[in-house]
């Protein structure tokens, strides 16, 4: 159950970043400020980051209380996240 209210939680955070991405793009249509264009696509990629960081920090939380799976699995798995971390 709780798996379920997270993935809910950032399959609405990325509807929310599809909104402001088409908002943007109105903007951009409107010939709207570039400072306030910028400003926006600032506030998605901040979305986005907030949204990899939920998932990654779900991937290490499984690997961490489920121990019973194969360790190589898990190792790979939690390499894969600390490089996504420390690749921005």
């Amino acid at each position: 159950m709780i798996k379920l209210e997270k993935e809910k939680k950032i399959i609405n955070r990325l509807r929310r970043t599809e909104g402001q991405i088409r908002g943007i793009q109105k903007m951009i249509e409107d010939e709207k400020e570039c400072i306030d264009i910028i400003t926006q696509l600032s506030a998605v990629r901040s979305s986005i980051d907030r949204a990899m960081g939920l998932i990654v920090a779900e991937n290490l939380k499984d690997c961490l209380e489920n121990p019973e799976k194969d360790p190589n699995e898990q190792a790979k798995k939690m390499e894969q996240a600390i490089h996504m971390i420390i690749k921005k």
